[in-house]
């Protein structure tokens, strides 16, 4: 890759850079119901993660996640009783699982994706597309069940949805705004990186 490349990407990883910071520092990223919130902010990384490669999709996670800690300081009551209760856990919670939202999608997408061959590069995309909210949710669940489940302020929600073990609790705590998030990423990013990708990868 020569310099121009290497200026060419690194201009392209700044400018979703930013958008995930807008994003994330105005009324536009968090649209909250309930405890949690539905984010268009894994929009950009999954894009970013799909145009530009497991690395730069990683980094974008990374930020994604390091904003989203930054609200555990007083901004957020979820994140800021998590940050109470341990806030090393609440690290973990945050910033880890949305380096691997943002790494895995690109990898899924450079698994699958074969130019020549037409379904499989729509397909490609798609999974891609879709890898990138739902996995957020599981790796970002999946941390809060395993770090916090048995604190007291979980238990207060488990105990008022009802949820018989943390399977089921995860399935009720996210309900339908995790699948609108996941829908929203799938067409949103499918769309954006499927058009802009044959630009930035003429050969």
């Amino acid at each position: 890759m020569n310099n121009h490349s290497k200026t060419l990407r690194l201009t392209r990883l700044a400018l979703l850079a930013a958008i995930v910071l807008v994003l994330a520092y105005t009324p536009l990223g968090y649209i909250h119901i309930g405890p949690l919130a539905i984010t268009p902010i894994m929009i950009p990384v999954t894009v970013g993660a799909i145009l530009l490669g497991p690395t730069e999709g990683a980094i974008l996670g990374g930020i994604f996640g390091l904003t989203s800690f930054s609200t555990c300081f007083g901004s957020d009551a979820f994140g800021t009783t998590l940050m109470t209760i341990n806030p090393v856990f609440t690290f973990l919670t945050c910033v880890p699982t949305r380096v691997l939202a943002g790494w895995l999608p690109a990898v899924i997408f450079k698994a699958l994706y074969r130019k020549e061959q037409p379904l499989r590069a729509n397909a490609a995309f798609g999974a891609a597309a879709l890898a990138g909210p739902v996995l957020n949710t599981v790796f970002f669940m999946g941390a809060l069940v395993l770090f916090f489940y048995r604190t007291d302020y979980l238990q207060s929600f488990v105990t008022a949805l009802g949820a018989a073990n943390p399977l089921v609790f995860v399935l009720l705590f996210v309900g339908v705004q995790g699948a609108v998030e996941a829908a929203a990423g799938f067409v949103v990013s499918g769309i954006l990186s499927r058009a802009v990708y044959p630009v930035l990868h003429r050969s």
